[in-house]
C-alpha cells in the first residue's frame, strides 16, 4: 500500500488534494505512469545542468524549482509532506554524494589539507553553531533550541555544493583539499549535534556531548578506513569476469562502510568518506571507469535528494520566515563562517586571501535542508519553522554564493594558472598472462607531449604496445613523438604495474626529465636500461 499524503489544516480538515497519491495498490499501470514522471524529472535535471553551466546558477536550486514546480503549489499539484522518508532517502542520497565525492579526492592533495580540515570540521563547527545560534535568538527572536538547532544545521558545508561547485573553479590543490576534506568530515559532528538537540534539547551537559561527538567520530574513522583498506586489498588480487562488476562492487563496499559504522554506533557519514578516499586512491582495476559510474549514481542522488525537497516545502508557508532567514543567513555569511574559518585557522601559516575565500566557499544545499527534516521527525516544538528558515536560508544564499565564488577567486588571485593535471589511468588484470593493461590518455596540461616513447623511460617488463591519435591506431616505434589527445596502450607484468603507472604519473607532471630532476617519486633507472632504449631508439 502506498502510504497516504493527505495534508490537514488548522481545523483538523483535510486539504483538497490535487493529484495526490491515494490508498491503493501499486499496479503496473501505475508503476508504467511513475516511471514515465521519474525519466521525464531526470530529463529535465539533466538538460538544467547545461543550463546552470552557462548561467552560473547552481543546478541544485534549479533542482529544487523542478520539486516546487512538480508539488502542492506548482503545476503539478502534488502533495507529500513525509518528512520522515524525506529523511531516510536524504540519508541514502547523502551516502552516495559522500563515496563519489571520496572516491574522486586525491590523498596527495587532501593529506596536507588534513589538520586544518580537521579544525574547521570540529572547533570551526563550534563557533559557527555557537555565533549563529546567538544570532538568531537575539536577533531573530528565536527561543534557544530552535536557535541551536538552525545553528547546528547550517553549520555544515553541503559535500554536494562544494564538489559540483570545484568541477568548474580551478583553485589551487591547497584549498581544494582543504574545502573537500571540510566538506566530507563535518557533517559528521553536525549530525550528531543535530540529533541531541532534537531529542535531549540543549540542556545536556556539553562535556558529555563532546565525548559522544569524539567517541563516534573515532569509531566511524577507524571502521571506514580499514573497511576501505581491506576492500582495495581485495579489489586488486580478484579478476572479475567482467568490467562492469568493479563499479557496483567498489560502490557495495563504501556503502557498507556507512552501515558498519552507524550499526557500531560510530559516525556512517565519516566512515563512508574516508573509504571511499582509500578505494579512490588505491589504484584499483577500471579506475576512471569506477568514477564515473560513481559520478552518474552521485548525479541520481542529488537530483532525488533536491527534487523530494522541493516537494517537501510548502511555499505559501515560507512567508513569515523569509525576513528571519535572510538576517540568519546574513549573521552565518558574514560573521559566523568567516569567524569560525580565520580563528580555526589561527595555528596555521595561511595567507588571509586564502582565508576570504574560504570563508566565502562555505556552501550549503541539501544537507542542511534533510537535517532540518530531524526535529520535524522527533515533533519538536518549532521544527517547521526551522525547516522554513533553512530552505529559505540555503536557496537565497547558494543564489549568492555559488556564481560569485569563481569572481572573488580571481579578484584574490587564488583561481590564475594551471597545474599539470594527473594522469587518468585505467588498469585492466589479466589474470591468465600475470599482467596488467594500462590505458590513459594525454590531457591538454600534461607534459608528456612533445616526449618520445623511448623516452619515457619505462620499466623493464612494461611497453607502450598502442597510440591512438585522431581515431587511428597504430604500434609505436621508440622514436614516436606523444601529442595531446593520444590514448596509449601499455602492457605491464604483475611485479612492474604500480613503477609503471608511477613512471607515467611522473613523466605527465615534470616531462621526459622527470625523476632526474627530482620531478618523479620513482627511482631513477639503471644507466644500462636507459642505454638500451637509447639504442633502440637509434636502431
Amino acid at each position: 500500500m502506498l502510504e497516504s499524503v493527505t495534508r490537514y489544516g488548522k481545523d483538523n480538515q483535510p486539504i483538497p488534494t490535487k493529484g495526490a497519491w491515494k490508498d491503493q495498490l501499486l499496479t503496473v499501470e501505475h508503476l508504467n505512469e511513475l516511471l514515465l514522471i521519474c525519466s521525464l524529472v531526470l530529463l529535465v535535471a539533466v538538460a538544467a545542468v547545461r543550463l546552470s553551466s552557462r548561467s552560473g546558477l547552481p543546478s541544485l536550486l534549479i533542482y529544487l524549482g523542478i520539486g516546487i514546480a512538480i508539488g502542492q503549489d506548482g503545476i503539478g499539484g502534488v502533495i507529500f509532506d513525509n518528512a520522515e522518508l524525506t529523511q531516510l532517502l536524504g540519508y541514502a542520497a547523502l551516502v552516495v554524494i559522500l563515496a563519489e565525492g571520496g572516491l574522486g579526492t586525491k590523498w596527495k592533495e587532501i593529506r596536507p589539507a588534513l589538520p586544518r580540515a580537521a579544525v574547521l570540521s570540529t572547533f570551526g563547527v563550534a563557533v559557527s553553531v555557537g555565533v549563529t545560534a546567538a544570532g538568531a535568538h537575539y536577533l531573530a527572536g528565536l527561543d534557544w533550541r530552535q536557535a541551536l538547532l538552525i545553528g547546528a544545521v547550517v553549520s555544515s558545508t553541503d559535500a554536494a555544493a562544494v564538489f559540483s561547485v570545484l568541477r568548474s573553479v580551478p583553485l589551487p590543490a591547497r584549498l581544494t583539499g582543504v574545502l573537500e576534506a571540510e566538506s566530507g568530515f563535518n557533517d559528521a559532528p553536525v549530525v550528531i549535534l543535530v540529533v541531541a538537540f532534537s531529542t535531549a534539547g540543549p540542556t545536556e551537559h556539553w562535556y558529555v556531548l563532546l565525548g559522544e561527538i569524539a567517541l563516534e567520530l573515532a569509531i566511524g574513522a577507524g571502521i571506514g578506513v580499514a573497511i576501505g583498506w581491506i576492500g582495495a586489498y581485495g579489489m586488486r588480487h580478484v579478476a572479475l569476469p567482467a568490467s562492469g562488476l568493479y563499479p557496483i562492487a567498489v560502490m557495495a563496499i563504501a556503502v557498507s562502510a556507512y552501515a558498519a559504522g552507524a550499526l557500531a554506533h560510530g559516525s556512517g557519514f565519516l566512515a563512508v568518506y574516508l573509504a571511499a578516499v582509500v578505494l579512490g586512491n588505491a589504484k584499483l582495476p577500471h579506475a576512471p571507469a569506477t568514477r564515473g559510474f560513481a559520478e552518474g549514481v552521485g548525479w541520481i542522488g542529488q537530483i532525488g535528494m533536491f527534487v523530494l525537497l522541493g516537494l517537501l516545502v510548502t511555499p505559501h508557508n515560507l512567508l513569515d520566515d523569509i525576513v528571519p532567514a535572510l538576517l540568519i543567513g546574513m549573521i552565518l555569511t558574514l560573521v559566523a563562517r568567516p569567524l569560525s574559518v580565520f580563528t580555526s585557522l589561527l595555528p596555521f601559516r595561511v595567507p588571509w586571501q586564502e582565508k576570504t575565500l574560504l570563508s566565502w566557499a562555505g556552501l550549503r544545499g541539501a544537507v542542511p535542508i534533510v537535517l532540518a527534516t530531524i526535529p520535524m521527525v522527533n515533533d519538536v516544538p518549532g521544527s517547521e519553522t526551522v525547516f522554513n528558515i533553512v530552505f529559505v536560508l540555503v536557496v537565497v544564499y547558494t543564489l549568492i554564493q555559488g556564481p560569485t565564488l569563481p569572481w572573488l577567486a580571481r579578484r584574490l588571485r587564488l583561481g590564475e594558472g594551471e597545474e599539470p593535471a594527473d594522469l587518468g589511468i585505467e588498469s585492466a588484470p589479466l589474470e591468465r598472462l600475470r599482467g596488467h593493461l594500462l590505458s590513459t590518455s594525454i590531457g591538454p596540461t600534461s607534459r608528456m607531449h612533445g616526449v618520445e616513447v623511448g623516452e619515457l623511460r619505462m620499466p623493464a617488463g612494461a611497453a607502450v604496445t598502442l597510440v591512438v591519435r585522431d581515431g587511428t591506431s597504430f604500434v609505436p616505434s621508440p622514436t614516436t613523438v606523444l601529442r595531446r589527445g593520444d590514448e596509449l596502450l601499455v602492457v605491464a607484468t604483475d611485479p612492474v604495474r604500480d613503477a609503471a603507472e608511477r613512471r607515467l604519473q611522473a613523466v605527465s607532471q615534470g616531462g621526459k626529465l622527470a625523476g632526474w630532476l627530482g620531478t618523479g617519486t620513482e627511482q631513477q633507472p639503471q644507466e644500462g636500461e636507459a642505454g638500451r632504449l637509447r639504442r633502440r631508439g637509434a636502431g
